[in-house]
């Protein structure tokens, strides 16, 4: 994956790559702007009519959004007591070393299926109609 990393930052140009660093930024922001603002609009549609509580402004409802982030913190993964998160983390490494190998075994399938391939197919195809046989 750093390879392809690499490649792909190598055909780019220095200003793209900050024009696409602003354009983060600039995406991020609006993100933030969009979240406060819908919840302002759920909730002085919601909380007044079914609490009774009165509406908020926008800058409440970004307070309200960042204290359910430190009551709730629920916008990120975080580790967990135990080493359960040791253990995912080779389990998830061990993985995708693995499928990476494999993926890289495929440059050799269209060989092998011209060189083998028809041969075992038919061999496997003239089995299974000899089990189908003796089951019936």
């Amino acid at each position: 994956m750093t390879q392809y990393f690499k490649h792909k930052m190598r055909t780019k140009k220095f200003g793209t790559i900050v024009g696409w660093i602003i354009l983060g930024i600039i995406a991020a922001a609006g993100f933030a702007f969009l979240l406060g603002y819908v919840v302002m609009l759920l909730w002085n549609w919601l909380m007044p009519l079914i609490f009774g509580l009165g509406i908020i402004n926008y800058w409440q409802a970004v307070g309200i959004i960042i204290l359910a982030k430190i009551l709730f913190g629920g916008f990120g993964h975080h580790k967990s007591a135990n080493n359960n998160h040791n253990f995912k983390e080779k389990f998830r490494n061990k993985h995708m070393k693995s499928s990476k190998s494999d993926f890289e075994k495929w440059k050799f399938y269209d060989k092998f299926w011209k060189e083998k391939g028809e041969e075992y197919y038919n061999e496997y195809v003239e089995n299974q109609e000899e089990e189908e046989k003796n089951i019936n």
